[in-house]
């Protein structure tokens, strides 16, 4: 109970305001916590102050072997300790150690020098002895300044693994808004499902995938103002003819359906467009849908062919019966699809079916 009993007494001086200066704070708090964590504060080779390195000085280097340096602590006055890391990532490189602690007697940051990131990614810890609980405040400073795991190597691990734990967070936490982007841009199937499942059972109407997916799409990323015309300049009135501006053409219907060797085929919409081209690709050549179902990866957690509809849709009996076509071959063809999924799965049939997509096959799939 020694080191709790510290670190309570540390405590009250710090909300007492008895440690006003930079000495008080390495008497008072870091030498007292060195001994209540195993380490010999009397003996100067193993906690060396002062340590000398060429014109300058680290406040203390903790040694093993004796006068070796495998740590470095640099003390600061209570509430100064902001922007001193970059001495302290000096003095650490300078000898090569592994470890470097910034204390201010109530916060105390180790870091690991040698690894990447600016200095905040770093730190492996930052451990307020006044805001944190007792408890927390003794794991942390066993784990890391306890003197049986420094001079095992123990607390070097642990220090190493807890910044890959940080660094893995920090990456996760960096990737997300890019992940979920990506899922938004790629339209996932998945996401789709889940948001118009709840769309359904909150308002009792299911939308179809592409709505969902535009929804998505201006809910990300909304569309930039639009660009203010430039004024034209007031020009006077000329009498005679008025010049008439030819009348633009009205533009064609877009037209939905896919060519194919030259040849096009009209569709009612994208799923018909998905239904004709397997029909065509299949007629040409009987082997396309086992090649094709047996595709190892079809969606994230769908296939798009099988052999019964049960297949396409796992535990969705719903969807089984609203979203399940049988080509005339007897396979069973998944349609709950956004245009840009059907466009993927026309695009992995050609591959299937040694026809280029883009070339020799072109869906039109409609807007």
């Amino acid at each position: 109970m020694g080191l709790e009993r510290d670190i309570d007494e540390i405590r009250a001086a710090i909300k007492a305001g008895r440690l006003g200066n930079e000495a008080a704070v390495s008497q008072g708090v870091v030498l007292r916590l060195l001994h209540a964590l195993g380490w010999p504060a009397y003996d100067t080779q193993t906690i060396n102050p002062q340590y000398a390195l060429e014109d300058r000085r680290v406040d203390y280097a903790l040694c093993h072997p004796p006068s070796k340096p495998i740590a470095f602590i640099e003390v600061k006055k209570l509430g100064q300790s902001d922007g001193a890391e970059r001495q302290l990532f000096e003095y650490a490189f300078h000898r090569g150690v592994q470890l470097a602690i910034l204390t201010d007697g109530q916060e105390w940051n180790f870091f690991l020098p040698g690894e990447q990131g600016d200095y905040g990614e770093r730190r492996v810890y930052k451990l307020d002895i006044v805001e944190r609980d007792v408890a927390e405040c003794v794991l942390r400073l066993n784990r890391y300044l306890n003197y049986d795991a420094i001079v095992s190597g123990v607390a070097m691990e642990a220090a190493r693994e807890d910044y890959r734990n940080v660094s893995r967070e920090r990456q996760m936490k960096a990737t997300l808004p890019q992940a979920w982007a990506q899922l938004v841009q790629d339209e996932d199937e998945l996401l789709l499902e889940l948001l118009a499942d709840r769309v359904e059972s909150l308002c009792g109407y299911k939308p179809d995938p592409d709505t969902v997916a535009s929804f998505l799409k201006a809910y990300v990323t909304p569309a930039p103002p639009p660009r203010p015309l430039p004024i034209s300049p007031v020009r006077p009135r000329v009498s005679g003819p008025v010049a008439v501006s030819p009348q633009r053409p009205t533009p064609l219907p877009m037209t939905i359906g896919f060519t194919l060797d030259g040849k096009h085929h009209s569709a009612r919409n994208a799923c018909d467009v998905l239904v004709n081209v397997l029909e065509t690709l299949t007629k040409r050549d009987p082997s396309f849908p086992d090649r094709f179902a047996s595709l190892p990866k079809h969606g994230r957690t769908r296939r798009y062919l099988s052999r019964s509809p049960e297949e396409l849709y796992p535990g969705r009996a719903d969807l089984v019966r609203d979203y399940s076509k049988q080509l005339s071959s007897g396979w069973w063809l998944s349609t709950n699809h956004s245009r840009a999924t059907i466009g993927r799965i026309i695009e992995m049939a050609c591959n299937v079916g040694h026809v280029r997509y883009g070339r020799d096959l072109i869906a039109e799939l409609g807007e």
